[in-house]
């Protein structure tokens, strides 16, 4: 039992490896791509209090939260806004590379999934999905993007 137990594990590992190879690191030429983020999507279901609906925006780091390590990685950080709600962005790092030297004022441009909860919500999938299943999200920040 053990040895099917690691000889799945292998093949999920592999098959992670390969996604990430095929998508290279996942950090993109923001150059390459036009990107449109007005916050009426995000406002919009912040005041509906609506949940799985795509979303983009932008807001400034107001707080970097320790890693999610549970199941899937998430790296973690709370936006403000600019019209002053704020909103946790869980960011999924097993499939997406990390923002790397994200502080608080940092401006983050985002484009996932909305769920409302009472402390302002949690917009995540800002990832590529590798199963074409879910539509791909990103971040934006310091110019480069994030999928």
């Amino acid at each position: 039992m053990r040895i099917i137990k690691n000889i799945l594990l292998i093949i999920v590992i592999g098959v992670l490896v390969y996604f990430y190879v095929q998508n290279g690191n996942n950090v993109h030429d923001p150059h390459s791509e036009r990107v449109s983020v007005d916050n009426q999507s995000i406002l919009d279901a912040i005041h509906k209090r609506l949940k799985d609906v795509q979303v983009n925006g932008s807001g400034k780091v107001s707080r970097v939260l320790s890693d999610d390590n549970y199941g899937d990685r998430h790296q973690r950080f709370v936006l403000r806004l600019p019209h002053g709600h704020t909103v946790l962005i869980a960011h999924n790092i097993d499939l997406a590379p990390r923002i790397g030297n994200l502080k608080q004022g940092d401006v983050v441009e985002f484009y996932g999934e909305y769920e409302w909860n009472s402390k302002g919500g949690v917009v995540h999938w800002t990832h590529h999905d590798p199963n074409g299943h879910h539509k791909d999200g990103w971040l934006k920040h310091n110019s480069r993007v994030y999928k």
